[in-house]
């Protein structure tokens, strides 16, 4: 499919809407404050004394919300400070919430994958790096063959760096790069020279890291069709193993930096669409798998093959070629995902600290899911991720009637399948290969709380 051609801009601009990115379902807005720590210690001993405790690996997620400079259009939770000695309390409460985990899981638990995210994970120093990992190290055990990745801002490492890392057994890093245009970069407040993150990609190469991960924004201040143009051929040259693709979402009302942004200076809706139709089309043309939802891959990459091999999997990192499994959210802000439950840890330093003195898990809102969010949780992942539902597989694990549960779904889908997004027949739903680019909206149609909250401004556009 040329993605280039009229249909796909048409499409896009039909489906330039907000709606919610599923890293989980539900979305961690329907999250509610009667979910506490209480909750999450049960979730956990469930676990331990569950078969889950056999069968399922761990995720780990670190949060580092420590940044040295603020990016104007970041949305994170996170602490602009260049005092780095904030670090050594921060890593001494991680500890104790790693140490209250251990007390209901045991020591030993079997980790698949680590994603250490922030903020800027490289605030911290290679010390202190090695204090952490040693942490987790001594309390969990890393399989062979996981993922271990980092969030990387260029500005803050060095080749020597890059060698901290690969002997720490980080196999995968994730540079942001957002725009290389200086001017885009001096608009949104992260100035990084485009020769830099090319000679830390080509070092990191050469340390043989599994895989390469570049992402980018579009819709900022001072960007057009044309400055983004030259970004995409200066990243196609870089030629990383993944690329994520964002669009901005200006909400200055909830996200105090994006304040610093003059409105005048972001793009048109119509140039924004140009950038999203141009990128699919240099990227696709350079080579990349379309993996889902942002993401592209080299079809030699771990992901691309996962989505090749109907193995992809989604979690609040994003798509992963990992097995479903339970997540720890360990610091502050963090998310996790422990059985039928959701989980997240409290959004400031004192609130968390605080808690953690008290010797209590920092959880401070989640959710049980009830039968409903597990049945269109198992629907929403399989389209997210395989792009078809089976109705026996949903029919059999749920013990529900297809067709009679999603009654009104199946009749909203009607309207996707005649702009080509999606098939259906007497044995489920395929997304096309065109409905793969919005496969949110075809997501949404099973989204219950978005069918009696049509509010959908919180969320980023789908597309």
């Amino acid at each position: 499919m040329n993605v280039a051609e009229p249909v796909i801009e048409d499409l896009i601009r039909r489906f330039d809407v907000s709606g919610p990115r599923y890293t989980s379902y539900p979305t961690a807005d329907r999250f509610v404050e009667a979910f506490s720590a209480d909750d999450y210690t049960q979730a956990l001993k469930l676990r331990r004394t569950g078969a889950a405790a056999l069968a399922l690996p761990l995720s780990l997620y670190v949060h580092i919300p420590f940044c040295e400079s603020l990016c104007y259009y970041c949305a994170c939770n996170k602490i602009i400070t260049k005092h780095h000695d904030r670090a050594t309390p921060y890593l001494r409460y991680l500890s104790r919430e790693v140490d209250l985990h251990t007390e209901h899981l045991g020591v030993g638990q079997i980790v698949t994958q680590l994603h250490l995210g922030g903020g800027t994970p490289t605030f911290l120093s290679d010390d202190e790096l090695r204090e952490l990992m040693g942490m987790l190290r001594r309390n969990f055990v890393f399989a062979p063959g996981g993922e271990y990745s980092i969030e990387v801002d260029p500005r803050t490492i060095d080749v020597s760096r890059l060698d901290t890392l690969a002997e720490l057994g980080f196999n995968r890093l994730s540079f942001g790069v957002q725009d290389f245009d200086p001017a885009v970069q001096k608009a949104v407040h992260r100035v990084q020279p485009a020769e830099q993150v090319f000679a830390l990609v080509e070092a990191a190469r050469q340390r043989g890291f599994d895989s390469i991960n570049v992402d980018l924004i579009y819709g900022l201040p001072q960007q057009s069709p044309e400055s983004f143009d030259r970004t995409l051929a200066q990243v196609i040259e870089l030629r990383p193993d993944r690329l994520a693709l964002y669009a901005y979402a200006h909400l200055p009302e909830r996200f105090k930096p994006q304040r610093r942004i003059a409105t005048v200076e972001l793009p048109s809706a119509a140039a924004k669409v140009a950038m999203l139709s141009r990128s699919l089309s240099a990227f696709i043309g350079a080579g990349y798998v379309y993996v889902g939802m942002d993401h592209f891959a080299l079809p030699t990459d771990a992901l691309a093959i996962a989505k090749r091999q109907g193995r992809l999997h989604r979690n609040f990192q994003g798509y992963s070629t990992q097995p479903d499994c339970d997540l720890i959210g360990l610091g502050v802000s963090s998310i996790g995902r422990i059985g039928a439950t959701y989980s997240q840890n409290a959004k400031t330093l004192e609130e968390y600290y605080d808690y953690l003195d008290q010797g209590h898990f920092p959880v401070v809102r989640g959710l049980a899911l009830s039968r409903d969010d597990l049945v269109r949780r198992a629907v929403i992942m399989s389209l997210m991720c395989q792009g078809e539902v089976l109705f026996e597989s949903i029919e059999l694990a749920y013990l529900v009637e297809f067709h009679c549960y999603f009654a009104s779904e199946l009749e909203a889908l009607q309207k996707l399948v005649e702009q080509g997004l999606v098939t259906l027949d007497d044995s489920g739903i395929q997304v096309t290969p065109m409905g793969w680019y919005f496969v949110r909206a075809v997501a949404m149609v099973f989204d219950r709380y978005l069918q009696t909250d049509r509010t959908r401004a919180r969320f980023s556009k789908i597309i």
